[in-house]
């Protein structure tokens, strides 16, 4: 069972909620955060990324950087940016981008859940990156930024969700992504009861995008317990903060790779040992348009690449993804990628940034080649987590992102 729980959010009066809803702190680097709130007091990247308000060449995991999280934190709530419900509530968090919209349902979610593999993954965390994750909540007392969650479909979710949806929201504004962006407040007590228990009733939940977020939420939770003797275990910081969406609502983007150079191959080489595995058609086609298909650029010219016979292992939920398939077929054996984790010869490009983003980094000499892949289903993803695997690295892209300061989940 799922246990979820509702929780007095602190988040912004409706006239400022454009304002401090921002991006989450890992899909920007400080400078591209810096010119995001730049012009803005009211960004909670001053809360997330608190080195855009220091010296350049801080370092980003130093005490002063912490140091400013914090102050910049009760600054937001001295001054009313952030404010505490009077009661705790369920929320509902939608989110339209183009002609889809998704909307999830923002809880707080529980850490023994985590733990004990109700709540499955199906990435690798890095120590630092958790370090740094599980150091920025302890400083905070809260949890800033939400985990993106998956569920099963539920006629009952679905049925309050569709009724909410229709009345009048708290927040409702469009970010200049273009991505718009509602809140409604879940307060009756009949809907949080029956969300509860619909929830209660499903056998697992799934990380969708935030691994580091739930493993270092797991660290604070052990590290704070440790320094309670009268833990009950109903605590809050037993929860993390989590929007969980409906699996059918969901849609991934790829996640497409470029590599430096061709391993030692002059180009027609190269083109003869991926002939072995894989058919090879030079064509237009920029992005495939079915799975098991690849398409390459390499010399200003783009390249269908489609497997062979017996290439691939259907039985294995790993190995037949995509993203296995060009790692053991090309990337490892002919490019010499043996780890894309420590890697320095190989690049991620979100699918966000679509493939001219690809043709401009090839054309620049930075890199070689690059590959253009069809994107995970949210169906493979939980055949891997079900299987107790874990995928191979920068596999999916979710997108639109959720934003972060909306709701923040304090201890």
């Amino acid at each position: 069972m799922a246990i979820i729980r509702p929780f007095q959010a602190l988040r912004p009066p409706k006239h400022l909620a454009a304002h401090v809803a921002s991006v989450p702190y890992d899909v920007v680097n400080t400078e591209e955060a810096l010119k995001l709130a730049s012009n803005n007091q009211y960004s909670f990247l001053h809360v997330s990324r608190p080195e855009i308000d220091l010296a350049a060449g801080t370092d980003l995991h130093s005490n002063p950087v912490y140091a400013k999280a914090k102050e910049n934190f009760q600054r937001f709530i001295s001054s009313g940016v952030l404010k505490p419900d009077t009661a705790p509530c369920f929320y509902l968090y939608a989110q339209k981008m183009g002609n889809r919209t998704q909307t999830g349902l923002v809880a707080l979610t529980s850490v023994d859940d985590y733990d004990a593999g109700t709540i499955k993954i199906h990435e690798k965390t890095r120590k630092d990156k958790e370090d740094d994750r599980t150091r920025h909540i302890l400083e905070l007392n809260a949890a800033a930024e939400p985990v993106f969650l998956i569920h099963g479909n539920n006629q009952t979710i679905t049925a309050i969700t569709s009724r909410i949806t229709k009345t009048e929201p708290e927040y409702e504004f469009t970010s200049p992504d273009a991505i718009g962006h509602t809140l409604w407040i879940v307060k009756e007590p009949a809907d949080i009861a029956a969300l509860s228990q619909a929830f209660s009733a499903m056998p697992l939940l799934y990380v969708a995008d935030g691994h580091h977020r739930s493993a270092s939420a797991s660290r604070v939770r052990r590290i704070l317990r440790e320094k309670n003797p009268a833990h009950t275990g109903n605590e809050l910081y037993n929860f993390f903060l989590s929007v969980i969406f409906p699996e059918s609502q969901l849609a991934i983007m790829p996640y497409n790779r470029v590599v430096m150079d061709l391993n030692g191959n002059d180009q027609l080489g190269f083109l003869k040992k991926i002939s072995e595995k894989f058919t090879v058609e030079q064509n237009r086609l920029k992005a495939p348009t079915a799975p098991e298909t690849f398409s390459m650029y390499l010399s200003k010219k783009w390249y269908m690449l489609v497997p062979r016979k017996d290439v691939v292992d259907h039985t294995d939920p790993y190995k037949s993804l995509d993203v296995s398939i060009l790692q053991d077929t090309v990337l490892q054996p002919i490019l010499g990628i043996d780890d894309p984790r420590i890697s320095t010869r190989i690049d991620f490009v979100g699918g966000i940034r679509g493939t001219l983003e690809l043709e401009r980094l090839v054309d620049s000499g930075k890199f070689s080649v690059a590959f253009s892949l069809y994107p995970v289903t949210v169906q493979q993803l939980m055949n891997v987590a079900d299987a107790g695997m874990v995928m191979p690295p920068k596999s999916t892209w979710f997108e639109p992102k959720l934003r972060s300061g909306l709701f923040v989940h304090v201890f």
